[in-house]
């Protein structure tokens, strides 16, 4: 069976009250439509159309990676018009899937269900019974509970409003079917637009079946038309994606507090995340890992028995097992932690290789710089490696012991076992083995006096 999916995203948002295409709005990162997209793309032999309209040029530069057929709706008729602009693009042997770009929520499990309703004989609906229907289009059933039709509020009765069942707008139909009947909609309603939902009256008089089937919770088909309602499905999705994690052995102190905006490529056991996390893009957490409040992770591979405390920033980085990191660390791209490798607080790394067994614990700044193995790097040292125009890199070798407030100015080399006495400016390279430093002399003023102020 071949499947073509339409998602219509061509609306404004005018609610959103932003100059944004609503679709373009994020929830875990990923804006509404991406969202949408990505969850039809686990659809076998699927060709993905995209009706788009407002925002359009912002649109296409934003979501230009997708693989996808992009289809202008140039005036905002209605939905009925929307899904015409891909007329010319559907097979009569087709099943088409109807989609919106602000619902990003829905399922695979329930597309495929809705999907499986459908063949020659029938159309397939996807309706929702809500405690509060306001603005959602009735299902209207016989007497023997077969669909007749889809009367929108604006046009129901008080009766018909007092139904719960509502439509979705989510469908699947034959391609010959759907084309047939979009060519006989009319705009003669209290919106003047083309209803997609007439169609089902159409497909009642051809004795057609409608068969209906239903998302396990409502939340799956909620649309965003504000920022409440944005704000309200982030949270559900969050709440969905710690569900999971804890299913798989996860602590988290507490799920509220708990934001996945990507996704984890490999889990360990015996995890324990604190409040206030954020983990980012894709990452990789082994087993017996600890990550205290308030952190941020994007994209990095954290190996078994690591502890990362309180406050840290960690950007595309490896970090070895059993490591400590923190609390207050920043840890910028580009940096490959060994085992057993200590960055304390207030210490800031980037584009550097530490390894096994090496200690900066204390407010400094290392920065494209190689650090072997065993070496002690004091509070306040600083790899100069930026001369304004170039960067260069420094050079620590096994077993080097740096004082405190060093300066390393880069290019340059620290020897094996060498030492650098505290508060040096090292410019030239270091020998093996050996003390190395550089200082002012130390100078005592005799008869000295302190400033006092003066009395005015």
């Amino acid at each position: 069976m071949k499947i073509t999916t339409i998602i219509l995203a061509a609306g404004k948002g005018t609610r959103m009250r932003s100059d944004r295409p609503k679709i373009l709005h994020k929830i875990a990162n990923r804006s509404l439509l991406q969202h949408v997209y990505d969850m039809s793309c686990e659809l076998e032999n699927n060709s993905i159309k995209i009706v788009y309209g407002h925002g359009a040029e912002l649109v296409r530069d934003t979501l230009k990676d997708l693989d996808v057929s992009w289809i202008e709706q140039k005036q905002q008729l209605g939905t009925g018009h929307a899904v015409l602009q891909v007329n010319d693009q559907v097979s009569d042997t087709d099943t088409v899937l109807i989609l919106y770009g602000d619902v990003p929520l829905l399922k695979l499990s329930t597309v495929k269900l809705l999907i499986s309703n459908v063949n020659d004989e029938s159309l397939a609906l996807l309706t929702v019974n809500l405690q509060n229907p306001k603005g959602y289009g009735r299902i209207i059933r016989n007497a023997l509970g077969h669909v007749i039709k889809i009367v929108e509020e604006r046009d129901a009765s008080n009766g018909e409003r007092l139904i719960n069942e509502v439509n979705t707008g989510i469908m699947a139909v034959k391609g010959d079917k759907l084309k047939k009947w979009l060519g006989r909609l009319s705009n003669i309603n209290a919106q003047g637009e083309y209803y997609l939902t007439d169609i089902i009256e159409m497909a009642v008089a051809e004795q057609v079946a409608i068969v209906t089937s239903q998302p396990e919770t409502e939340d799956e088909v909620l649309g965003v038309n504000d920022r409440l309602q944005l704000s309200y499905l982030e949270r559900v999705y969050q709440m969905e994606q710690a569900n999971e994690l804890m299913e798989q052995g996860v602590t988290l102190k507490d799920p509220l507090r708990f934001d996945l905006r990507g996704t984890i490529e490999s889990l360990g056991q015996d995890i324990e995340i604190d409040i206030n996390v954020i983990l980012e893009g894709k990452n990789s957490i082994g087993n017996n890992v600890k990550i205290g409040a308030n952190t941020h992770i994007k994209n990095s591979t954290i190996g078994n028995n690591v502890e990362i405390l309180a406050n840290c920033i960690i950007e595309d980085a490896v970090i070895g097992q059993g490591s400590r990191i923190g609390p207050f660390a920043r840890l910028r791209p580009g940096n490959v932690l060994a085992n057993n490798v200590h960055i304390g607080n207030f210490v800031e790394i980037k584009n550097s290789s530490v390894a096994e067994g090496s200690k900066i614990n204390h407010l400094s700044y290392i920065g494209d710089t190689t650090v072997g193995s065993k070496v002690n790097i004091g509070a306040g040292t600083i790899t100069c490696n930026y001369d304004g125009v170039n960067k260069f890199r420094t050079i620590i070798e096994d077993g080097a012991f740096i004082g405190s407030d060093t300066q390393l100015v880069a290019p340059v080399t620290i020897g094996k076992n060498a030492t650098i006495g505290a508060g040096s400016t090292i410019t030239r390279d270091s020998p093996e083995d050996q003390l190395t430093l550089s200082r002012v002399g130390q100078v005592s003023v005799t008869g000295w006096q302190r400033p006092v102020k003066q009395e005015k």
